[in-house]
């Protein structure tokens, strides 16, 4: 049967927010999104099975798939799953690279090795996915064991948005850091997207026998 004509994005949750927010703005009404849950972090190693199954399931409904996760974590696991499925990722090792750019990244964490980041996702969930996922807001007494080695926290902002980065400032606040924001926008997440949606759109509808 015929491919589906439009595209999908396998996303990490953590970029949901701002994948809706390139959509609208660049109107790539083809594109889709599917995203898989942003606890998958904690548990890297389970990042490239969930993804090859997301991938599998939509091929046959999609003319181009893309996966818009970095390495992750998964040690290069990630990559060989894609090679063999065929789809590409997003550069980098993490989303504060792609976000700030390998070069601008590179020369942070040169500057200060124990720097701990923060993008507009992890600044709106830092309760909840730093201080009780690690359980700080019951043992804060553990701050030290998990931060006793970091000096200051970089917040990575994809907007200018001052409630946000209030929450970082406070964020750095609440483990003993210093504080630094650089508004990187959305660096490789936009082009590579946009790179995308134009391959997608210009390449042929193909037949398959799935």
């Amino acid at each position: 049967m015929a491919q589906g004509e439009g595209a999908l994005i396998v996303a990490c949750g953590a970029l949901a927010r701002e994948i809706a927010a390139l959509r609208r703005a660049n109107r790539w009404d083809g594109l889709d999104v599917a995203c898989l849950p942003p606890e998958l972090h904690n548990r890297p190693e389970q990042i490239p099975e969930a993804v090859r199954a997301a991938v599998r399931a939509a091929r046959h409904r999609y003319r181009a798939v893309f996966v818009a996760y970095a390495d992750c974590g998964t040690g290069g696991a990630l990559d060989r799953v894609l090679a063999e499925e065929g789809v590409e990722r997003l550069p980098g090792a993490h989303c504060y690279e792609f976000y700030a750019g390998a070069a601008t990244f590179a020369a942070l964490a040169e500057d200060e090795p124990g720097t701990f980041y923060l993008t507009d996702f992890l600044a709106r969930h830092f309760e909840r996915l730093v201080i009780r996922e690690l359980g700080l807001d019951r043992h804060p007494e553990l701050r030290d064991a998990y931060f006793g080695n970091y000096r200051r926290l970089v917040y990575l902002a994809q907007t200018n948005d001052p409630q946000a980065r209030g929450r970082a400032r406070a964020a750095a606040e609440r483990l003993g850091l210093s504080f630094e924001a650089r508004i990187t926008g959305y660096g490789a997440l936009d082009t590579r997207l946009a790179r995308f949606v134009a391959h997608a759109e210009a390449a042929p509808a193909t037949e398959t026998t799935a």
